[in-house]
């Protein structure tokens, strides 16, 4: 059942003068618990393709270090990361706008032929606080598949695939639209369209999955193809939220050409809920996509717990890639981790089990890891 476990930063044997001491894993630790929420999905491991990767972060005088516990993760091992590919767009948009003397997180544009006026850091506030799908599909037409990739890719964060949009016809068009930028209220500007690589089918370990899925209402009794879909792996993930929440543990090349003010905003906007946006704080409640310790729950979350976060959730496949803060315990870490919850093994069909088994799974899962880092010597 057990995929090994690995520590890549620190080792985990300490070595006394009689004996040799094996360290505690504490991923394996949580991971054994007899808690249900844990219990029921680790019973059942091989079908829900569960990777997870918890970070431990200390500090020694200025400098930061980080120790990676790993379970099952395999960059080889597909799984669709869904909206967490929100989270490359909106860093990349940030560093495309430093480079553009007319433009900043305030301009106002639209995209041709779309009647919606946005400014980037509207786009950005959307994208963490309620994954708008929509405000996601304007920055990938601003950057381009291929400039988003290259971005990301540039400073260490690999492997990376963004090769289509979410959830928009034609969403893996190569070719871009224009933005119609207001550069002041009387002038505008039209950006070119962007011509892109297309995508080549990726050849990965689970890149076909389940047993059948739905295509124009039509059952079709054959596992369902990712290939062509977006990649963005564990590692990846893990990487750029390392270089975003801790720049300075990073050399100047692998870190992002961000303003300070931008960095700011980029934090600020990870963090905020829905409500402080203006959402409905029924249907958009604090946890709303927030799955590691309060996804179970639509209750207000506890304002010193800050999470730094970007969810995805689709085809089945929920994931998280999260920084948790307890600015009253002065506690952090991180956690990013994948889990399948399609017990039918059909695609497309919206019978999956998101609330009754994966973001209660997820959600423990942050509690768990939690209560081991109030415990942690640092």
């Amino acid at each position: 059942m057990w995929s090994r476990i690995t520590l890549t930063t620190l080792t985990l044997l300490a070595i006394s003068c009689k004996d040799t001491v094996v360290a505690v894993d504490p991923l394996e630790q949580v991971l054994t618990s007899e808690n249900p929420l844990i219990k029921n999905v680790m019973d059942h491991l091989r079908e829900h393709e569960v990777q997870i990767r918890y970070t431990q972060i200390d500090r020694r005088n200025d400098s930061i270090f980080f120790t990676d516990f790993d379970f099952q993760v395999d960059a080889e091992a597909y799984f669709y990361p869904a909206s967490t590919a929100k989270f490359p767009a909106a860093v990349a948009a940030l560093e495309k706008l430093n480079e553009i003397d007319s433009l900043d997180l305030n301009t106002p544009f639209y995209i041709e032929g779309d009647s919606v006026e946005t400014t980037f850091a509207k786009c950005i506030s959307e994208i963490f606080a309620v994954s708008d799908n929509a405000a996601n599909n304007r920055l990938v037409e601003f950057l381009g598949q291929d400039d988003l990739n290259t971005r990301i890719a540039r400073k260490g964060v690999t492997p990376i695939r963004i090769a289509h949009r979410l959830s928009a016809p034609n969403g893996d068009d190569v070719t871009t639209k224009p933005l119609v930028i207001y550069l002041n209220d009387s002038t505008t500007a039209v950006t070119q369209p962007i011509i892109n690589t297309p995508a080549k089918p990726l050849l990965l370990k689970r890149i076909k999955k389940g047993r059948g899925f739905y295509a124009d209402d039509s059952l079709v009794l054959e596992p369902f193809d990712f290939s062509l879909k977006n990649y963005f792996p564990i590692q990846a993930q893990s990487a750029l939220l390392k270089r975003i929440i801790f720049p300075e543990a990073f050399p100047k090349e692998k870190r992002f050409d961000l303003s300070p003010e931008q960095h700011q905003f980029l934090f600020e906007a990870m963090n905020t809920l829905p409500p402080k946006l203006g959402y409905d704080p029924v249907e958009f409640y604090d946890s709303y996509v927030k799955f590691f310790m309060f996804g179970d729950s639509t209750d207000p979350t506890p304002e010193h717990i800050k999470i730094y976060n970007k969810v995805g959730y689709a085809y089945g496949t929920l994931t998280d890639c999260a920084y948790i803060q307890d600015t009253k315990n002065q506690v952090d870490f991180m956690i990013v981790a994948t889990i399948l919850v399609n017990s039918d093994g059909i695609f497309n069909d919206d019978a999956y089990e998101y609330d009754d088994v994966g973001i209660p799974f997820l959600a423990q899962l942050g509690r768990e890891l939690y209560q081991y880092e109030l415990q942690r010597k640092r």
